[in-house]
């Protein structure tokens, strides 16, 4: 009888360096396009946020208007709270809403009229917004957006 020798290979437990540089190398690529997606939406959204507080501010503006023949710039005026100083900011602060609307003497010769803008904070993120910095309605409900060049982009509002 021959004796036959058995070898047996021991497989070493765990992961080989090669394969723990794919997996990093796959992990790289898939942050390096999810991170600018994510961002870009987290934009729009608060875009999205800003056009709707315009929107809002209009609306209660023009129901002002129904009322008293003319517009308003105080925000108790318009139903915020009158401890309100300026009129509220879109949540999370990242635009700082203004109401513009010219002097009574201004508005007999030109008639009622009022802008309602919103721009980024200070500090907010959304000054890294490019394509769309600044949203403005008029008393026509003509809507307007601007990006940092300052220049129009009719895309925003959308």
């Amino acid at each position: 009888m021959t004796s036959r020798r058995m070898d047996r290979r021991v497989e070493p437990a765990g992961f080989t360096l090669v394969e723990l540089l794919i997996v990093i190398v796959i992990v790289a690529i898939l942050v390096a396009v999810a991170v600018p997606i994510y961002t870009q939406q987290v934009q729009q959204s608060r875009r999205t946020e800003a056009t709707n507080a315009v929107l809002e501010l209009a609306s209660r503006e023009e129901k002002y208007f129904s009322v008293n023949n003319s517009y308003s710039t105080e925000p108790d005026q318009l139903g915020y709270s009158t401890t309100a100083t300026a009129f509220p900011q879109s949540t999370g602060t990242y635009y700082q809403i203004t109401v513009t609307s010219p002097d009574p003497a201004q508005a007999a010769a030109t008639g009622p009229t009022y802008i309602i803008t919103a721009t980024p904070a200070a500090g907010s993120p959304q000054l890294n917004d490019s394509q769309c910095q600044s949203f403005s309605v008029i008393q026509t409900g003509v809507q307007t957006a601007f990006n940092s060049a300052g220049t129009a982009n009719s895309s925003c509002w959308q």
